[in-house]
């Protein structure tokens, strides 16, 4: 018997329950880290789903590129703030990404809290994605960080 790799109805019950249980949350999606969508909760059509996925990929490759252009560690999290939302992004311990849009007026500390305890939970429900590859520092990083000057 084949099993599938991502038990989508628990995950997305996971969802529907982050949004049902936490104040002015709207929507959630989880996905993978490349952006393919994994899950959604209830009222995220397919079209918002794909435009999600799509934005909140792009914003996590950006903090990623940051990071590491920064030489300042792993993304923790990501917050966008909007006139009327928040879009908030998390990345599970096994790799998934978790994003979630709750209304402007929310308490920030408790949605943080919220969106990490659901990682947590919904992290065995989901693949474990491999970690990329460590992207090697460019030479001319090197030379800067070392205390060499190029002509």
């Amino acid at each position: 018997m084949v099993h599938p790799v991502v038990t989508t109805g628990d995950v997305s019950r996971l969802l529907d329950d982050l949004v049902e249980r936490v104040p002015e949350a709207r929507q959630a999606v989880a996905l993978s880290p490349d952006g393919l969508l994994l899950a959604c909760s209830k009222g995220v059509d397919h079209e918002l789903a794909e435009q999600l996925s799509g934005v909140v990929a792009g914003l996590r490759a950006l903090a990623v590129a940051v990071g590491q252009h920064a030489d300042t560690g792993r993304v923790r999290q990501i917050v966008v703030q909007m006139g009327e939302v928040f879009l908030f992004i998390a990345a599970t311990p096994g790799g998934a990404i978790i994003a979630a849009v709750f209304a402007a007026g929310s308490d920030m500390d408790a949605v943080a809290y919220e969106v990490a305890l659901f990682a947590g939970r919904a992290d065995r429900h989901l693949p474990a994605f491999p970690a990329p590859e460590e992207t090697p520092v460019p030479a001319h990083r090197q030379a800067v960080a070392g205390g060499a000057h190029s002509g």
